[in-house]
């Protein structure tokens, strides 16, 4: 691990996209403990990136057209619905009522999707992990599965961060309906705009 593969994650870990959104807006809308299990959740959604570009199937994507359009519409797809989701629940910051266990399963579900439609980030790993591993090293792949890890483990910890920030200003937010509706309105177009932008990407 170098000092440039630790600035270049916390650049790319920290700049706000749609994970680190759905994890401040678990954490207004049902505190700090849910701020956590969205962030959890998230970094759960690198997973599968990190089986691809270990396996070469981020290789596979970035080759073909058809395979990258394929993730890439599905992402856009589940931002826009998170964006309809977003503008029709006008009730999205209330205090949430009904079984803790509900409640967890649906924000672990809801963000490893997140992270998981996100073709970009397959793309990331493919691009970026090999810099920093030796070609023809023998332990290439321990290599890229620890540096993997390194960037799961920041992930975690800086949208944990961005949660638990978000829940202490929980109840100042939920007292004033004027704030949650701009709030909830802030939150709908952020989606739309990262849809839009992942709409226009290209390999």
């Amino acid at each position: 691990m170098t000092p440039e593969f630790m600035l270049t994650t916390l650049i790319v870990v920290a700049s706000p996209g749609a994970g680190a959104l759905f994890t401040i807006a678990a954490g207004i809308a049902r505190g700090w403990r849910a701020s956590l299990v969205a962030a959890f959740a998230c970094t759960l959604g690198i997973v599968p990136h990190v089986i691809a570009a270990v396996t070469g199937l981020a290789a596979i994507m970035h080759a073909s057209a058809l395979a990258f359009s394929i993730v890439k519409w599905f992402g856009v797809a589940y931002l826009l619905y998170l964006a309809w989701k977003t503008f029709r629940d006008q009730s999205m910051f209330d205090v949430e009522t009904g079984t803790a266990q509900t409640s967890t399963v649906r924000v672990i579900g809801s963000g490893v999707l997140v992270n998981t439609l996100n073709p970009k980030l397959t793309i990331f790993f493919f691009a970026f992990l090999p810099q920093f591993v030796a070609p023809g090293s023998a332990d290439a792949v321990a290599s890229m599965i620890w540096l993997s890890a390194i960037f799961m483990a920041v992930t975690l910890v800086v949208f944990s961060a961005y949660g638990v920030f978000a829940a202490a200003l929980r109840r100042q937010v939920i007292s004033r309906p004027r704030v949650v509706s701009w709030i909830r309105r802030s939150f709908g177009a952020t989606y739309l705009v990262l849809a839009g932008r992942l709409a226009v990407q290209s390999r």
